[in-house]
């Protein structure tokens, strides 16, 4: 019910803009587009028929639907950036999905009726890529940076009364990135009409420069395109009562600026999440010209050398995560529901900042992160001057930087989840004296036009950031692993302190298990699996108990960033040279947003409004048929990842010793290691104790029985009949008992029927080349994620199961109009 109270909220702010004489309309251009993969240089004549073309909705991701194949975007490179000299065949870096190409689409609209003397703006808010844009035949502009927010003022190109065409070709290269990138209309597209007297697009910019307990300073800088103007702006609540009002009639160009007073604020935190919204109304004379509703929250951020990052007044450490754009099954089109799903999963575990990672953030990632309560690192670019792939943004960054950048903060600038804009991520330009003017260039454009956060890139050539003044010109050195170069940077860079931007690229594979156990760089086995014990990582890189020193020990570390919070398409180390491998290995969390027990490791250290007690790996090591050996009298270390300090554990009811943290090496300070057990079907029980010495929590695990039944859970049983809300199920195979059969893998069916469809299906298996939107998939782990969308009609859905030799399983959830 919260995420409906939400989606009512969000339907309200909406009223609000087409309120009052409708003196603004927004029109989501969501269904009814045609698409075609076909190259017409004619496509965007009126004349042109598109009736074979496919039906489709934005925002939409062409390449999402597969076949996945080794041969797209092959490359044989070597990747300066992890340390490579020599070039080898790499497959699967982009996803293996047939992003490369050209993509049309095509829809008619038709605008609100409305006397001459409006103003119509078209509004992406992200295409991939180079889209250029066509309105009733005529080209209205184009654009080359696929994650830009960008939009055209079309007012001399539409009509009223008739049915406007509009066009939109795009172009993906290939060596155009380094992991999966989509492609087509990804975010969304909307006509905004208002009048040619109006506040203009992201003209609205909040700040809180004041903020005492007992009253915050609100300002407000607005720009209009309207002579002899007033301004009035109410400040609400998220109780909905008037809390601040002001009416401003002096202009300043053509920028309005009004200080408001808020009594007794509520702080926006990850703890509070508390946000206001500024109405403003723009009148010439009498008349009410224009109304725009802007969400905000009032909040202090600070990042000093003696107290380090301050929020609020307090100083806090990030406990954050980055995260690519894709969505696992769904590509890189947008869906609200699968983004809160991800933060939510993120949440209980303690996480409470995001990274956007390598590029600029949706819209909708930031509306929740405000909501939910993230602090959010905003980055815009994986490239500047100097090339990483062939045909990246090296190639626009000169003539297209300032503008992108400009878009980005203009944008979304008023989210209080934003502390910290991020201008670029491992460029190489860190090698010479040139990239540091470049570094300085954009970050003063981004002071420029935000003056109230700080700027960071990642870096990975520490040395040479060093050497020629790179790191020293940033707002914030942010580091890329390099955990031994952390205190001579920060004895070198003049900040005082130091940002994790990129963490760990610890790499695992859920529920796999490999013997011995052992720690290793860049570990390869016939299975293309890694270990999920945890203590595989890459050439550069490192285990998440190195990075957990470094946070508690220094306190000049002023929080880290981890890769990843979930696995995403493309970048699948350490087998990018090894084929079906076709996604990534470094998530907290799987491709289909399951936890890998690496997500109970960062949780026992995160989540401290709860305790964490966890046991891996499973216990199911006995042999399937007399031709397999199992693992009977052999070694089989049992790790726990839990937030108490000792332990003792129990194999079928026999002590294996109490085991407590100490700070003999990283991993025995953050993990309780029994190293020497040895497996014998049964039971494994843990017994954790308190600071009192005594009991506080247990956990037990079984070896399975024979897979028997399918169990169903589901992330939400009501969803919004808007024709995009997901109910994400996830399906097991279980015992007789309910005991989760973690090495039956096999093949499943998917039927869904009434007011909803099956939209697609993930295992969060790296190597899988089963399409995620066919109704049929194999489990990894004995589980996988079933994506369920409701239609637009209101009742109920029914999800069936099946399976050979298994019990069907059957979920019903309900759909609900708002």
């Amino acid at each position: 019910m919260k995420c409906i109270r939400a989606l009512l909220l969000a339907l309200f702010c909406m009223a609000i803009l087409t309120g009052n004489g409708q003196v603004r309309t927004v029109q989501v251009l969501s269904e009814g587009w045609k698409f075609s993969r076909l190259k017409a240089e004619n496509a965007h004549s009126i004349s042109f028929n598109d009736q074979s073309w496919q039906t489709v909705s934005v925002p939409h991701d062409w390449a999402i639907y597969g076949p996945f194949d080794k041969e797209i975007d092959k490359q044989v490179v070597a990747i300066e950036q992890n340390g490579e000299k020599v070039p080898t065949e790499k497959t699967g870096r982009t996803g293996s999905l047939p992003y490369i190409g050209e993509g049309w689409y095509r829809k008619e609209f038709e605008l609100p009726d409305f006397n001459t003397g409006k103003k119509v703006i078209l509004l992406f808010e992200g295409a991939m890529s180079e889209p250029q844009v066509y309105v009733n035949g005529t080209k209205a502009g184009e654009w080359n940076y696929g994650y830009s927010y960008f939009y055209f003022d079309i007012s001399n190109q539409v009509s009223v009364g008739h049915k406007n065409l509009l066009s939109v070709h795009l172009t993906n290269k290939g060596e155009s990135s380094r992991w999966y990138p989509g492609a087509g209309l990804y975010r969304k597209v909307s006509v905004i009409v208002k009048n040619k007297e109006s506040i203009d697009q992201w003209g609205t910019y909040i700040t809180t420069p004041l903020v005492t307990t007992d009253e915050a300073k609100v300002k407000i800088k607005t720009r209009v395109s309207a002579a002899n103007s007033f301004l009035v702006t109410d400040i609400i609540d998220d109780g909905g009562k008037l809390v601040g009002k002001d009416t401003a009639r002096r202009i300043f160009g053509n920028e309005f600026e009004q200080d408001i007073a808020v009594a007794r604020p509520r702080l926006w935190s990850p703890e509070t999440p508390r946000l206001y919204k500024a109405v403003s109304r723009l009148y010439v004379g009498n008349e009410l010209k224009d109304e725009v509703s802007t969400g905000f929250g009032i909040r202090t951020i600070s990042y000093t050398a003696d107290k380090g990052f301050q929020l609020n007044g307090v100083t806090r450490k990030f406990k954050g995560v980055c995260l690519h754009h894709d969505l696992g099954p769904l590509g890189t089109a947008v869906n609200k529901a699968a983004l809160r799903r991800q933060l939510q999963i993120l949440k209980e575990m303690g996480c409470d900042a995001i990274r956007s990672s390598h590029n600029m953030p949706s819209l909708e990632q930031l509306e929740l992160c405000d909501e939910m309560g993230f602090m959010f690192l905003a980055e815009s670019f994986d490239e500047w001057a100097r090339p990483k792939v062939k045909n990246g943004y090296n190639l626009y960054f000169e003539s297209d930087m300032e503008k992108d950048v400009v878009n980005l903060v203009h944008a979304t600038r008023n989210h209080p989840s934003i502390v910290m804009w991020s201008a670029g991520n491992e460029v190489p330009d860190q090698w010479g004296f040139e990239g540091a003017k470049r570094a300085k260039r954009i970050q003063d454009i981004f002071h420029r036009e935000d003056p109230t956060r700080p700027v960071t890139v990642g870096m990975d050539q520490v040395q040479n950031a060093t050497k020629y003044g790179f790191g020293a010109v940033l707002d914030i050195p942010g580091l890329n692993y390099r955990l031994k170069l952390y205190e001579e940077a920060y004895k070198t860079f003049p900040q005082g302190f130091l940002l994790g931007s990129e963490t760990a690229s610890t790499v695992s594979s859920r529920g796999v298990y490999k013997f011995p156990v052992i720690k290793a760089a860049q570990q390869q086995y016939d299975d293309h699996q890694s270990s999920s014990y945890d203590l595989e990582y890459c050439s550069w890189s490192n285990l998440p108990d190195d990075d957990f020193v470094m946070q508690d020990d220094k306190p000049w570390v002023i929080g880290e960033f981890v890769w990843t919070g979930f696995d995403y398409l493309g970048e699948p180390t350490p087998y990018d040279n090894k084929w079906p491998s076709r996604s990534s290995y470094f998530g907290i969390n799987d491709l289909a947003g399951l936890p890998k027990d690496r997500y109970y490791l960062y949780r026992s250290r995160w989540n401290t409004q709860s305790p964490t007690l966890h046991i891996l790996p499973h216990w199911n090591w006995s042999a399937k048929t007399r031709l397999e050996k199992g693992r009977e009298g052999e070694v089989t270390p049992v790790f726990v990842y839990t937030s108490y300090d000792s332990a003792e554990l129990f194999v079928n009811g026999k002590s294996m010793g109490i085991q407590k943290k100490h700070n003999a090496t990283p991993q025995n300070r953050y993990r309780l290691m029994w190293n020497d057990v040895k497996y014998e079907p049964g039971s494994i029980k843990v017994i954790a104790f308190g600071k009192d010495g005594k009991p506080a929590a247990e956990q037990v695990m079984v070896t399975a029985g024979k897979p028997h039944h399918l169990k169903l859970e589901a992330d939400r049983d009501t969803i919004v009949a808007d024709g995009q809300d997901i109910s994400f199920v996830t399906v097991s195979i279980v015992d007789k008992d309910g005991n989760l059969c973690p090495v039956a893998d096999q093949p499943l069916q998917f039927a869904v029927k009434g007011s909803g469809v099956f939209k697609a299906v993930c295992n969060g298996d790296a190597t899988s080349l089963e399409p995620f939107h066919l109704p049929t998939m194999k489990t990894f782990g004995g589980k996988l994620v079933v994506l369920v969308q409701a239609s637009k009609k209101e009742g109920t859905i029914e999800l069936n199961v099946s399976g050979k030799d298994l019990k069907k399983g059957r979920l019903s959830l309900k759909t609900v109009s708002l």
